[in-house]
């Protein structure tokens, strides 16, 4: 699997209102999911900065369509989560879940409850064969 560079959070917007949408969005369309979100509110030339420096990214593909920019993301939300959790995992933690549940655990992040659905899942995660 090839190297997917950490985006920046306000990138991270744009990819994800690009993830949440549908393929051949217009600046507009991006614009709506953003700032359709109280979170958040984004201006539209700060918008087109962003798209510019994504395509350059290899994030996004762009292609004209009249006076407008279409854009579509070239790397797909699953593929940089599973980047984002490796780098975390190998960073923050050593490459250890051990370390990572423990961690959220005693930060109070995750509770007794939580622990007893991860073991139910990890115990039928455990039965599938992997996908290689």
């Amino acid at each position: 699997m090839k190297k997917i560079r950490r985006l920046p959070d306000s990138e991270l917007d744009i990819m994800l209102a690009l993830w949440e949408g549908h393929p051949d969005m217009s600046r507009m369309d991006i614009e709506t999911v953003i700032n359709g979100s109280p979170k958040r509110q984004l201006a539209p030339t700060t918008i087109n900065s962003l798209l510019a420096r994504l395509e350059r990214k290899g994030f996004v593909a762009v292609k004209k369509a009249g006076r407008n920019n279409l854009y579509t993301p070239l790397i797909s939300q699953e593929e940089y989560c599973q980047q984002e959790s490796r780098t975390v995992l190998e960073r923050l933690y050593a490459n250890s879940l051990e370390n990572f549940v423990t961690s959220l655990y005693n930060g109070r992040t995750i509770g007794r409850e939580d622990l007893e659905r991860l073991d139910k899942f990890l115990e039928e995660f455990g039965k599938e064969e992997p996908n290689e």
